[in-house]
């Protein structure tokens, strides 16, 4: 076709269909995100703090987490400490309904585009059912864990020994099928947040300690950071060193890795 035409004609007709492509290659680079903003498919935008979620641990007491809720809010945080169902002893799986309901609650009100989601002990393995069973993966942009019995917890069987172990309890044992679905689901590639675990070791509760450790996440112990620490489980949301370790991890950057240089810093 382009033989037929006169000359002239042959070289605007080739003219316009450069132009119309170098056109179309601007808005194709015009739509994409900067550089070090791209996001895996059903993944929130990690450089976007989103309102904080605090999940208690087992038990429920939302009081254990008032300190660390008091120094988020010192960051301007927007935080909101959930009341979980039954005590927080119950099904692991109704309080991680709770968790969405919570979640959906606060971006309705913030206009957030997404959460970020602190677990604390038990309360990190609800997290962890929230986003992978429920999709909860597509509203987190962030989870960070603290003392979280992620592979169970020898105590949790102490209780069944002892007649006294209810749902969340039996869950929380060592190769529960909960936490062994957990651990098949976490194996897949997907989309979902930036996940972290603070533990420490000298945790009394989760037995043994490093049952905190999880694949694929960014894990970081207290002592890590600062040697000296001999923080226990319960005071973990307390601790200064552990607050300062949480509100780093949910910064715009990408979680990242903290050691023995930054004790002095994280210290208040």
């Amino acid at each position: 076709m382009l033989s037929a035409l006169a000359p002239a004609r042959r070289r605007l007709l080739i003219g316009l269909v450069v132009l119309v492509g170098l056109v179309l290659a601007a808005v194709v680079l015009l739509a994409l995100p900067p550089p070090g903003t791209h996001q895996s498919a059903g993944r929130p935008r990690q450089d976007r703090p989103g309102p904080v979620l605090l999940v208690p641990g087992y038990g429920g007491a939302s009081s254990s987490l008032d300190g660390l809720a008091a120094a988020l809010r010192r960051q301007g945080k927007d935080v909101t400490v959930l009341r979980l169902p039954g005590n927080g002893t119950g099904d692991l799986r109704q309080q991680a309904r709770v968790l969405g309901r919570a979640a959906q609650e606060v971006r309705a009100r913030t206009g957030a585009p997404s959460v970020d989601v602190v677990g604390y002990s038990a309360g990190g393995v609800v997290a962890r059912y929230w986003l992978e069973e429920l999709g909860g993966a597509q509203l987190t942009r962030r989870l960070v864990t603290v003392g979280s019995p992620h592979h169970g917890t020898e105590l949790a069987e102490l209780g069944t020994l002892a007649g006294s172990c209810p749902a969340a309890c039996q869950q929380l044992q060592p190769d529960s099928p909960l936490l062994t679905e957990l651990d098949r689901l976490a194996a897949r590639e997907h989309g979902g947040p930036r996940v972290v675990s603070i533990w420490t070791t000298f945790d009394d509760v989760v037995v043994p300690p490093d049952s905190a450790r999880l694949a694929g996440a960014l894990n970081l112990t207290v002592q890590g950071v600062c040697s000296a620490s001999r923080v226990g489980h319960s005071a973990l949301p307390s601790d200064p060193v552990v607050q300062a370790m949480v509100s780093a991890q949910l910064g715009p950057g990408p979680p990242g890795q903290v050691g023995p240089q930054d004790c002095r810093r994280l210290l208040p």
